[in-house]
C-alpha cells in the first residue's frame, strides 16, 4: 500500500483499498450507478472487469441487485452520492439488505456541504438521521486517510450491512501508519479536562482540533474524539470523558437532528445528564458554493464549537 500521506484525496485511498481487498478475496465486487469517474474506481474496473458492475443511473434498482449478490456469498460495495444512497435507495438498503440481514457496503460520498458545487439537491444532510434509525445497521465516517484505508477493511470484514459517509475529495491526516481503527470505537485525538468535543468526519475533526487548539489558548482544556463509528456509539468512551468533564460538545457535516449529538444526547440523558451543546446543520437545506464558504453559512466552524464549548462550560 502506497504511504497514504502522499494520496491526493479520500477517493483514491477508498478505491486503492478495494483493489488491495479484492486481489485477496473474490467475493468483493463493486457496483456503480455511472459514478466511476466521481467514486474513483475505474482501475478497479480495469483489474476487475467481472467484478465491476455499473447499473446506471437506477440506485434502487443497483441496492437491490447487491442485496442478491449477497444472499449469494459475495461482498458488495456499493457506490453512489450520499443523497441518492439514502434518500433514492432507502427502502431498497432498508429491506433487501438490512431487513434480508444481507451483507451490502452502501458508500455515500460527498457527505454534507462536501457536496460542494452539485448544491442543495446533492447534499445528503439527512443520511445519518436517516441510516441511524435501521436497526442493527452500522454507520461510519472516516476523518482522515489512514482512517479512510483501515475503516474501508474494518467495513469488510464486518459481517453485516454498512453505510460509509465519504467525503471524495482532499486528504487531510489527522494520523500516522501506526493508528488503529476498530468499528464502535472512538478515538482520542487530544485529551483534556474542562470539556469534551466529540467530532465525525474530516470537516468537523479538524474544525474540533483547531477549536481545542483555540481553547488551549485561553486556558480551557479541551478533549477532541473522534468518533468514527456513529452507530454503534463508543457509548463507554463518551460516558467517561463526560464524567470527566461534564461537558460535551458534537460535531457533524449532517442535520443536527438524529444525527451524531442526537446519538450522544439520547444515551448521556438516560445515563449520566451532561450539558451537551451540538454544532451542525440546523435544519436547512443545502447550497452551492465552496466548501470554506458553506463552512461559514451553515456555522460548521472551530469558531463556532469554541463558542459553544464556553457555554456548556458556563452551564455546567
Amino acid at each position: 500500500m502506497t504511504d497514504i500521506a502522499t494520496m491526493k484525496d479520500f477517493r483514491t485511498i477508498y478505491a486503492d483499498t478495494l483493489i488491495e481487498l479484492a486481489q485477496e478475496d473474490s467475493r468483493v465486487v463493486v457496483f456503480e450507478a455511472d459514478l466511476m469517474s466521481a467514486t474513483g474506481t475505474k482501475h478497479f474496473k480495469e483489474l476487475f472487469p467481472e467484478r465491476s458492475i455499473n447499473c446506471g443511473v437506477a440506485e434502487a434498482n443497483m441496492v437491490g441487485i447487491a442485496s442478491g449478490l449477497s444472499s449469494q456469498g459475495f461482498i458488495p460495495f456499493v457506490n453512489t452520492f450520499g443523497c441518492f444512497a439514502t434518500r433514492r435507495a432507502y427502502d431498497q438498503f432498508f429491506l433487501s439488505a438490512n431487513y434480508a440481514r444481507q451483507n451490502v457496503k452502501l458508500v455515500g460520498l460527498d457527505p454534507g456541504i462536501t457536496a460542494a458545487f452539485n448544491g442543495g439537491t446533492h447534499m445528503p444532510f439527512c443520511d445519518i438521521a436517516l441510516t441511524r434509525v435501521i436497526p442493527d445497521l452500522v454507520v461510519v465516517e472516516p476523518g482522515d486517510g489512514w482512517a479512510v484505508h483501515h475503516l474501508t477493511k474494518a467495513v469488510y470484514a464486518h459481517q453485516g450491512s454498512v453505510y460509509v459517509r465519504l467525503q471524495r475529495k482532499g486528504n487531510p491526516i489527522f494520523y500516522d501508519a501506526n493508528q488503529t481503527f476498530e468499528l464502535g470505537k472512538g478515538i482520542i485525538v487530544r485529551d483534556g479536562k474542562d470539556v469534551t468535543l466529540v467530532a465525525t468526519g474530516a470537516v468537523m475533526l479538524e474544525q474540533a482540533i483547531l477549536a481545542s487548539q483555540a481553547l488551549e489558548k485561553e486556558n480551557i482544556s479541551a478533549a477532541v474524539i473522534d468518533m468514527h463509528t456513529i452507530k454503534p456509539l463508543d457509548t463507554e468512551l463518551v460516558l467517561s470523558y463526560a464524567k470527566k468533564t461534564n461537558a460535551v460538545v458534537t460535531c457533524e457535516n449532517a442535520q443536527m437532528a438524529g444525527g451524531l449529538g442526537s446519538a450522544v444526547s439520547e444515551f448521556l440523558s438516560e445515563q449520566y445528564p451532561t450539558v451537551v451543546r451540538r454544532v451542525g446543520i440546523q435544519d436547512l437545506f443545502g447550497e452551492v458554493g465552496t466548501v470554506e464558504y458553506l463552512m461559514k453559512r451553515f456555522a460548521l466552524t472551530a469558531g463556532q464549537i469554541v463558542q459553544e464549548a464556553k457555554d456548556a462550560i458556563k452551564r455546567k
